[in-house]
Formats: structure tokens, C-alpha cells, sequence
């Protein structure tokens, strides 16, 4: 009894003493990628809202001003407009540009078209080209003097309307991030039809089904997660749209304005007017709504049916 009480207290320290060398072999792990989140996301992320709560005044320098910018933003005609735009962008851009990928991926899947490699190579090859390349290679096609509509004009003798023009521009960006991103969406979609087993599609051929209802009650529901994924991810690619717009802007200044987006908004605030206050809280209100509209789709499309 005696051997037994005076070795239980030897075993309880030395387990203490380990405790603290295991933990900290753990953080030990975790510093590298703990050191540089906090440097590339949570230092970023502090500084904007620091910024976001001043104000920069001639006399007096930098006051503090709470939600004065906010208010300030929130109440400025340019803020809603710009934001306006890029949610119309959003609901027609999304579906159009998910819904051809979709139908691609189906295409593909379904074993009838001709060299398929070919053709998912060719779908997935403007997602190559960067974004600035791709702005500017349609902004030469959309010239109504110069480009690939002025010779059609010139080639006809017909007038097709400017691409370029006030009412057209949003469409014409919409087509260009639908040309970049089908590709890539296509190609997720079809990953996902990949993986699907291959005994369901048996068993709905011995049910007698046909290739819509396979469709809606096979491949539909089993890339759900995918579907889910890609909506969010160009949801939050069309509340962050700048560089289409931006290079534009050269060929169209009357129909692309300095606000026409949100973070072109911020960026000429910041770089053209040196209102960094501004420009870092309509950052932040941005931020805040791009996190709530993603979290919405993500229980929306995650919610068990």
C-alpha cells in the first residue's frame, strides 16, 4: 500500500509535466499557418474597420467618428446605385452562366456528343485567359469602329447596337464573365457526375425511366453539394466585380461612371479622392453583405429536403 500511494503522486507529476511539452509541440504546428492568417486576413481585416471608424479632417487630423461613415455610405445616392447594379448583374449573370455549365456537364455525361474531350478542352479554355486579357480582347470585339461589330456594320451595311452603350454595358460584361467562367463551373459539375454510382442509373433503367426523369431524380439531387458551392462562389465573384468594368471604363467612360460597381466605388474613393475612410467602410459594409447572402445560400442549398 505504502509502494502504491508514493508512486501515484510521482506518475500525477510527471503527467503534468508532459502536458505543458505537448501543447506546446501542438501550437508549434499550428504557427506557421496561425502567423500568416493573422497577417494576410485578421491585421487586414482590424486595420479596414479601424479605418472605417475615422475620419480624416483638415484641421485636426484624424478624429474618431463611430458610425459616421457608415451612415454617411449608407444614405449616399453613388453606394446604392453601384450596389444596385452589381445585384442586377448577379440575378441575371448566375443563373445564365450556372445553367449553360450545367447543361454542358449533362452533355457531357450523357455519352453522345462527339470527341469529348475536345469539346470539354475547348469549354474549359477561356477559363484560362486571365480576367484583364479577356476584358480587353472583348472590349476590341465590341468596338463599334474598330472592332469585330464596327467591321460587321461596315461588312452589311447594317447598325448593330453598341455593345458599349448605357444600356447594353452590364449585358456585355455579363458575357464576358459568362465566356471566363463556364468553363470551370462546367468542369466542377461534371466531376460531380462522375462519381455518381453507377447502380442507380441501372436500377432507373429497369424502372423504365427516361433520360429527364434520370436527370431530375438521379443527377440533379447527387451534385446538389456542387450546385450549392458554385452558386455561392459566383455569388460572391459578382458582388467583387471590378476588373471588367474598370478596363472598359477607357472605351465607354459615358455608360461605365466611377460608382458603376461597389469596389470600383471604394477604389477611386481611396485612390482617386484620398478618402480612405470611406473607401474602407464601404468595404466593410460589403464585406458584411457578401458573408450574409453566402451564409443564406449555403442553409438554403444545404437544407435537408
Amino acid at each position: 500500500m505504502t509502494t502504491m500511494s508514493s508512486t501515484a503522486p510521482t506518475a500525477t507529476l510527471q503527467t503534468r509535466r508532459r502536458r505543458p511539452r505537448r501543447s506546446w509541440i501542438g501550437w508549434a504546428f499550428v504557427a506557421p499557418f496561425t502567423i500568416a492568417f493573422a497577417f494576410v486576413l485578421i491585421a487586414p481585416l482590424a486595420y479596414t474597420i479601424y479605418l472605417s471608424l475615422f475620419q480624416h479632417r483638415l484641421i485636426g487630423g484624424n478624429a474618431f467618428v463611430g458610425f459616421g461613415n457608415y451612415v454617411e455610405q449608407l444614405t449616399s445616392p453613388d453606394f446604392w446605385d453601384a450596389l444596385t447594379r452589381v445585384c442586377l448583374y448577379l440575378v441575371v449573370f448566375v443563373p445564365v452562366m450556372l445553367g449553360l455549365a450545367l447543361l454542358t456537364a449533362l452533355a457531357l455525361d450523357s455519352a453522345r456528343l462527339h470527341a469529348p474531350r475536345l469539346f470539354r478542352l475547348t469549354i474549359f479554355l477561356p477559363h484560362a485567359v486571365p480576367g484583364v486579357v479577356a476584358a480587353l480582347l472583348w472590349g476590341y470585339m465590341y468596338g463599334t469602329h474598330f472592332g469585330l461589330v464596327g467591321n460587321i456594320n461596315q461588312f452589311f451595311g447594317i447598325t448593330i447596337p453598341d455593345p458599349l452603350s448605357s444600356n447594353l454595358v452590364l449585358l456585355s460584361i455579363g458575357n464576358i464573365m459568362v465566356w471566363l467562367t463556364m468553363g470551370y463551373n462546367m468542369l466542377v459539375f461534371y466531376s460531380a457526375l462522375r462519381v455518381v454510382p453507377g447502380e442507380l442509373y441501372e436500377a432507373a433503367e429497369i424502372d423504365g425511366a427516361g433520360a429527364w426523369r434520370v436527370i431530375a431524380a438521379i443527377k440533379l439531387p447527387a451534385i446538389r453539394p456542387a450546385l450549392v458551392v458554385t452558386v455561392m462562389f459566383s455569388t460572391i465573384a459578382a458582388f467583387q466585380l471590378f476588373n471588367e468594368p474598370n478596363i472598359l471604363k477607357a472605351l465607354a467612360p459615358n455608360a461605365i461612371s466611377s460608382h458603376f460597381t461597389p469596389n470600383m466605388y471604394a477604389y477611386n474613393l481611396s485612390f482617386a479622392g484620398q478618402q480612405f475612410n470611406s473607401a474602407a467602410t464601404v468595404a466593410i459594409v460589403m464585406g458584411v453583405i457578401t458573408m450574409i447572402v453566402a451564409y443564406v445560400i449555403q442553409r438554403v442549398g444545404n437544407r435537408k429536403g
